[in-house]
């Protein structure tokens, strides 16, 4: 059949232009109400438009609109193309697309109404789930029946890692999203109390684990050998670092609840499997970077390369941070301060957001047969995302430090040398440096937009041809 031959890159093309306008949309959410903490009179007494509504619709954007959207284009280019196997079931694939971008409308519409779980990052209602489980299973048949029917034997490293995401999101999803529906917008979790939140943060810390990490490691191990032009510097190593993280990461949910009512052996646990995680984490991260061997000089001119690289160091900072801030003395001290903020940021921007940019710009000009447009504009694109970043982290650094060690501060007597107040008061420049650091990552999107419209305008979709298998040529 004549359509076999080719690959199905018309999904790969829709959700990869989804990525960068839904990067767009949650960046620019992230920018208001960092802007709203700094200046609250942003909100303008709007009841959609308060910090409490539009907070989980940027969270949601980011992570599922925007980085849902990189993963599906991604494991679906890459899974064809280290398959040498057209994408199983093009209706299939074709629905996920556009239950996928339903789901994001729906959460548009719903969260600033107000309609909510009010569960870290599985807000959204009861219909919305039940429509987010259906699309992630047709992608799950998607992904493994492309794999079941590739032509070369071997199942590269990248596609353990994007199927291990897509497995465990699925469990994760079904098993946290379990309520009694009592109306068409609310519902009661099947859990209660104690129970509720360990679900919920194994939930919550795996989405991190799996939807942000090992997805996000499916694109390191693809695009940055195919960008420095270089083998995996250790194929021995990715697989140790596939398994150890699979083994480990479930296991670190609790560090989330230090100091609650969940039960002390729970918590240190939790906090044990968290410093074991360094391990792997790293060796990832070597790996990653250590493929640059004998191409270090590219980092000069290859702003690209250098958008994958410098992802990568975040991935490092924020695996060597995310272990420390488990251990229950440091916790003490950064619980419910504006570091965990920076920790988070230090991931989603500089890990996420950065190899997600970088992998666009290697896929989108192939996709469409296109020489990028300008070279220079990812080059500027590349310093507004870093400087950002640092803006971003080190003020919720500082400002983290400051109010845990402010809240923490006592008089001789035994009384609080600070009233809240006063904290949220020296908190104000640093909300005001984490807005700016904000705008200009999403300036650095804009940038890449026009310089994406301006390289696909006009261009014809490209078809490839899946090469034939050995015996055949």
């Amino acid at each position: 059949m004549p359509e076999e031959q080719t690959y199905n890159y018309k999904v790969v093309r829709q959700f990869a232009i989804m990525t960068i306008v839904w990067g767009i949309v949650g960046m620019s959410v992230g920018v208001l109400i960092a802007a709203q903490l700094a200046w609250p009179a942003l909100n303008f007494d709007i009841p959609w438009l308060t910090f409490g509504r539009l907070r989980p619709l940027h969270t949601n954007a980011v992570i599922f609109a925007f980085g849902g959207s990189a993963l599906f284009a991604t494991s679906y280019y890459v899974v064809q193309r280290t398959s040498h196997a057209r994408l199983y079931c093009g209706k299939l694939a074709a629905f996920t697309f556009w239950g996928w971008q339903a789901v994001i409308v729906s959460a548009a519409i719903t969260l600033p109404m107000g309609i909510t779980q009010s569960k870290e990052y599985a807000e959204l209602e009861w219909p919305i789930d039940i429509l987010i489980a259906v699309v992630w299973v047709s992608y799950a048949i998607v992904f493994f029946g492309t794999i079941m029917k590739r032509k070369i034997k071997h199942i590269y490293v990248a596609n353990w890692f994007y199927g291990s995401f897509i497995l465990t999101i699925a469990v994760l999803h079904i098993v946290n999203s379990a309520v009694i529906p009592v109306s068409f917008t609310k519902s009661y979790s099947a859990y209660a109390g104690v129970q509720d939140a360990m679900i919920q943060w194994w939930y919550g810390h795996n989405a991190v684990g799996f939807f942000l990490t090992t997805g996000f490691l499916g694109m390191m191990y693809y695009f940055v050998p195919k960008q420095a032009n270089r083998p995996v510097y250790s194929y021995r190593l990715s697989v140790v670092h596939f398994w150890a993280i699979i083994f480990t990461y479930v296991w670190a949910g609790p560090h989330h609840l230090h100091y609650t009512a969940l039960p002390d052996w729970t918590q240190s646990l939790g906090m044990v499997m968290s410093l074991i995680l360094l391990a792997p984490s790293w060796g990832g991260m070597i790996n990653g970077i250590m493929t640059l061997s004998g191409a270090w000089d590219k980092l000069r001119t290859d702003p690209i390369l250098r958008f994958l690289i410098v992802a990568i160091s975040f991935y490092g900072m924020s695996t060597f941070e995310g272990p420390m801030m488990a251990i229950k003395t440091v916790n003490a001290l950064s619980h419910y301060t504006d570091w965990t903020i920076g920790h988070v940021h230090s991931g989603a921007l500089g890990w996420v957001a950065m190899i997600s940019i970088g992998s666009m710009y290697y896929l989108i000009p192939r996709l469409f047969g296109r020489e990028i447009y300008s070279v220079k504009l990812i080059e500027i694109h590349f310093w507004a995302s870093t400087i950002g970043v640092v803006l971003y982290v080190v003020s919720m650094w500082v400002s983290g430090i400051m109010q845990g060690l402010m809240w923490r501060a006592v008089n001789d007597d035994g009384t609080l040398t600070y009233s809240f107040i006063e904290s949220v008061q020296a908190m104000h420049p640093f909300y005001v440096i984490r807005m700016m650091g904000g705008a200009l990552f999403l300036m650095g999107m804009f940038i890449m937009a026009y310089n994406i419209w301006k390289t696909v305008a006009g261009a014809k979709p490209v078809t490839a041809t899946i090469p034939l298998p050995a015996a055949a040529h």
